[in-house]
């Protein structure tokens, strides 16, 4: 038996790694060992967690365990549950688009300014539309930033100018044109029932309506945002988890240096 988490004979898994065919890694290679948490609603009880088990069973796991049970209120039941994965993942065939940029810090990022655009970059950043959250914003734009990340106020080649939340995106526009802004930052941390995404789109459409989109260099993040979907929905690039203000900044600065000197 393991000594983890897992109750495991570790003579059942061939313990190669094969990044043709990956599975979840709990106690030994290839267990397939997995954790899952949901909800259901259904009242807490014993046949909630057989409910809960052959959920685990249809989603692919074998040996499901419920190892958590927890009523959130009347009618709905919390599982934590283990079980092991069937299934695998060639790793080798995976390829995902990212922002195409070469990382800079901060003293490199103004001395790139310096050196090819010649001006400070204006950077207008907002959460807009009903989003209230300012984490995200305030992490990317705020003089301190974030993990040891200064913001983009800090910034000596940049004019940050940080709207806050809630910003309607007619009002983002009407500013992004007042300011000059050579870039605009959206974030968004509300996706329930993907508002963040009607809300992203609105901003596309209202800003090709004014003549402006081609103008700018438009980026959204966000913790449901990636860069692949942010392609999608029509903005330049976009920044999800473990992301920072550098990130932002070698992007913004190399991006409009090539459109200036295209």
């Amino acid at each position: 038996m393991s000594g983890g988490l897992y109750s495991t004979n570790s003579n059942e898994f061939d313990k190669t790694l094969d990044l043709t065919k990956i599975k979840p890694y709990g106690d030994t290679m290839n267990d397939g060992k997995t954790q899952v948490s949901f909800t259901l609603p259904v009242e807490k009880g014993d046949e909630a967690i057989e409910a809960a088990k052959q959920m685990m069973r249809k989603m692919g796991f074998e040996n499901p365990q419920v190892v958590y049970v927890q009523e959130l209120m009347k009618g709905f039941t919390f599982f934590n549950c283990y079980g092991d994965c069937v299934h695998t993942v060639d790793f080798t065939g995976i390829t995902v688009p990212k922002v195409e940029a070469t990382a800079m810090d901060m003293h490199e990022t103004d001395d790139f300014i310096k050196e090819n655009i010649g001006r400070p970059i204006r950077i207008l950043g907002a959460s807009t539309g009903s989003d209230a959250h300012t984490v995200g914003i305030d992490a990317i734009m705020n003089m301190k930033g974030f993990a040891g990340h200064y913001g983009l106020e800090r910034y000596g080649m940049m004019e940050a100018l940080n709207m806050g939340s809630q910003v309607p995106n007619e009002e983002f526009i009407a500013k992004a044109i007042e300011f000059k802004a050579d870039v605009l930052l959206v974030s968004q941390t509300v996706t329930q029932k993907d508002i963040h995404i009607k809300n992203l789109v609105e901003l596309v459409e209202l800003m090709e309506a004014e003549g402006l989109r081609e103008k700018v260099i438009l980026i959204c993040g966000g913790p449901r945002i990636s860069h692949e979907l942010a392609k999608e929905l029509g903005y330049d690039a976009g920044f999800g988890m473990n992301k920072y203000a550098d990130d932002v900044a070698s992007y913004a600065a190399q991006e409009l240096s090539r459109r200036l000197n295209a």
